[in-house]
């Protein structure tokens, strides 16, 4: 198992504080960012393989993760188009160092040790959901039939539950959507959502729902957004 965490996105939408350095270097406590908070509950749950990717300040993020003293075995991959290119396009340059089971994260996701714990032991491929939160109007949802994901998206409401990017998958469904992913970037269509393609092999991949409830795992997206989060740290950790 190898933990896959998107880093290479601008974080524009969080105002002057990506500015100086990327969103996952965001402090969410006194004592975490969003980057240690998700590193070290990927240690203390056993994962030791991660692969970052990474777009503006590349050097200070890797600088970073190297600094919290974590016995990680990292692999960085450079998103040299982070300005032009959707994270599709940084999982295709990261493609050579992902064969194997995958436990994919965006780097702006904050979750609890149980929904990481979870998401692991859960025995097929899984996306982690929420029945109970409304949908948001601007993030990702879920279509769901049974308990299999069809369809992941921001426009869909029909049949669909609040939905955050934190996958596992079995190296069988890795591999199908990995695939097609290579044909998004090879045919230039690189600035899309890497679900997209999912949504083409669905029928294939077998994914499904993790019903997280109402447990902390959400995007960090905006500053409402980080104090939001804050606050349930503070009443959670």
């Amino acid at each position: 198992m190898k933990a896959l965490i998107l880093n290479s996105g601008m974080g524009s939408r969080m105002g002057d504080i990506t500015k100086i350095h990327p969103k996952c270097m965001t402090e969410i406590s006194s004592k975490e960012t969003i980057l240690s908070h998700q590193l070290k509950l990927l240690y203390m749950a056993g994962v030791r393989d991660v692969v970052i990717t990474t777009g503006l300040f590349n050097e200070s993020l890797m600088d970073y993760c190297l600094s919290l003293g974590l016995r990680l075995n990292y692999q960085f991959v450079h998103n040299p188009l982070y300005e032009s290119t959707n994270y599709i396009y940084s999982i295709y340059l990261a493609r050579k160092c992902l064969e194997d089971d995958i436990l994919l994260m965006h780097g702006d996701l904050v979750f609890t040790e149980h929904v990481l714990e979870s998401i692991l032991n859960f025995q097929a491929s899984c996306m982690a959901v929420s029945t109970t939160l409304p949908l948001p109007e601007k993030d990702f949802k879920a279509v769901v039939e049974g308990n299999r994901i069809k369809k992941i998206g921001i426009s869909y409401f029909e049949d669909a539950y609040a939905a955050q990017p934190l996958y596992k998958l079995l190296k069988r469904d890795w591999e199908l959507w990995l695939r097609r992913m290579e044909r998004y970037c090879e045919e230039n269509r690189r600035s899309c959502y890497a679900e997209n393609a999912f949504n083409e092999i669905s029928d294939e991949c077998h994914l499904f729902m993790l019903d997280v409830q109402n447990e902390l795992c959400n995007e960090i997206d905006t500053l409402d957004d980080l104090e939001s989060v804050k606050k349930r740290m503070e009443g959670e950790f």
